[in-house]
């Protein structure tokens, strides 16, 4: 089923992705780092099912990597858990810090993932191209290069596997040897897409005079309505780290303020914040499955 949130307008899907990235890189308190992860998660496995599963599993053996290496190489904090190669300490800080390090990290790879998916090139040119309409068409083409290469690189592997000459197959020096033929193949693929691109562009009138824009985006009653419940719950996640609702201190030893208004609050609506789009999702699916079973 289509991602429902992906047609909401595309500045509604902009403000989210950016004040969650934005949120997700300063917010190191374990509270909002779990709401953080869980959402994110959440909403990754919605928009891509079971491949997201087994694309989440990998994510997290990474998560796992960054939480242990901190401490293995950081030695501040007073709570030490063992020591191990000369005596160096592991410290109960600073594991702390690398288990908020590798959330952090986690969280915020995961909300790239559902940017490219939901924010297309076309609604990132509506966004910026009459402002700066160079650097936007750039962005969207880089953007559009990425998986654009990995298709590539996949297609042309599974190729040569077939003449049995992948990037597996073969010696050490074989293998080199494969792997720069499949790299000379991409760049070359790459150098002929990039020229075919400027012929189409200049074919089609680019930079030969005043620019127009077409777009297909209207705002409607929805939009209004996300637009505020997000700008709320903005509004109260700005007045918790006023209130210093989300401080925490690691070193030299974890320090993390008792329950108060202020943090309850920033929970609240960090939650409703980064909850929304999963939740926009399962009751399109829902609704989906209601009118299905009618039929």
């Amino acid at each position: 089923m289509k991602n429902a949130f992906e047609k909401y307008h595309p500045a509604v899907n902009f403000v989210f992705f950016i004040g969650a990235i934005v949120f997700g890189m300063f917010f190191v308190h374990p509270a909002f780092l779990l709401i953080s992860v869980v959402a994110s998660s959440l909403y990754y496995i919605l928009l891509k099912g079971r491949d997201g599963i087994r694309s989440l599993g990998r994510m997290w053996v990474l998560f796992v990597g960054i939480s242990v290496w901190n401490p293995l190489f950081n030695t501040q904090g007073a709570t030490v858990l063992f020591r191990w190669i000369q005596g160096r300490p592991f410290t109960l800080e600073a594991l702390g810090y690398g288990v908020a390090t590798g959330g952090m990290f986690l969280s915020i790879l995961l909300w790239f993932s559902c940017y490219n998916a939901v924010m297309t090139s076309d609604k990132f040119i509506y966004m910026f191209g009459r402002m700066i309409p160079t650097i936007s068409l750039i962005l969207s083409m880089v953007l559009r290069l990425v998986p654009e290469f990995q298709k590539k690189i996949s297609t042309i592997s599974g190729a040569r596997r077939c003449i049995g000459k992948g990037a597996g197959d073969g010696d050490r020096k074989e293998k080199i040897m494969h792997g720069m033929d499949i790299l000379s193949t991409l760049t070359s693929w790459a150098l002929e897409d990039a020229a075919i691109t400027a012929d189409a562009m200049k074919s089609r009138g680019y930079g030969s005079g005043v620019r127009t824009s077409f777009h297909i985006y209207r705002k409607e009653k929805r939009d209004i309505i996300v637009s505020m419940i997000m700008g709320l719950a903005i509004v109260l996640i700005i007045i918790s780290m006023a209130g210093g609702g989300t401080k925490i201190q690691y070193y030299p030893t974890i320090q993390i303020p008792g329950g108060n208004t202020f943090l309850y609050m920033g929970m609240i609506g960090y939650a409703l914040f980064l909850f929304l789009p999963s939740i926009i999702q399962m009751g399109e699916d829902i609704t989906w499955y209601i009118l299905k079973s009618k039929i």
